[in-house]
């Protein structure tokens, strides 16, 4: 994997014990495992549920996100959530996409460039927020350094514009190298 500027991802999963009380979970460890998925491209699977509400009783949703971690979701999972960080490395290829999601992407570090399918572009920066509603885009890391940014995927229903129904485009290489290991 790519040598970046940030710094390794704490990944700090809360339960309760026997009495109720809220404890942090030792179920995973705390450093998050990174993949690089594309050349200047790494994924951190910060967290993912199989639902919508989750479940939460005996801890199910951290043995369902443990198996997520050896045998990764794809971009969005159906009826579930995803929150997922991504490093671009500077001048690192766009890739034009949609998932079939209602997702909140954060600038957590650098800064970003969000281009739509139509051509319009918009910079963001540190703590700046994009609200993705199942539209093709891309991310391009126009600053001089790494960048990264948290997604927060949840399951929406199928776009319908003139009538016809959007599904998922342009996610398959993605998807094809997140499936890969973790590392």
């Amino acid at each position: 994997m790519a040598e970046t500027n940030l710094r390794p991802l704490q990944r700090l999963i809360t339960t309760h014990n026997e009495a109720g009380q809220a404890i942090f979970s030792s179920a995973l460890p705390e450093t998050a495992p990174t993949t690089q998925v594309a050349p200047g491209l790494n994924f951190t699977l910060g967290y993912s549920t199989t639902s919508f509400p989750a479940s939460l009783a005996n801890d199910s949703d951290i043995t369902s996100y443990s198996t997520m971690l050896s045998q990764p979701p794809g971009l969005a999972i159906p009826n579930g959530t995803v929150c997922r960080i991504v490093e671009f490395a500077p001048g690192s290829e766009p890739i034009m996409h949609r998932t079939v999601s209602l997702d909140y992407g954060i600038v957590l570090e650098g800064e970003i460039e969000l281009e739509l399918d139509s051509g319009e572009k918009r910079r963001m920066e540190r703590g700046d927020i994009a609200v993705q509603r199942a539209t093709m885009h891309a991310w391009r890391n126009v600053g001089e350094g790494w960048a990264r940014m948290c997604f927060v995927l949840t399951a929406c229903e199928a776009p319908v514009v003139g009538g016809k129904p959007l599904g998922e485009e342009g996610t398959g290489a993605v998807q094809k190298e997140a499936e890969g290991p973790t590392a």
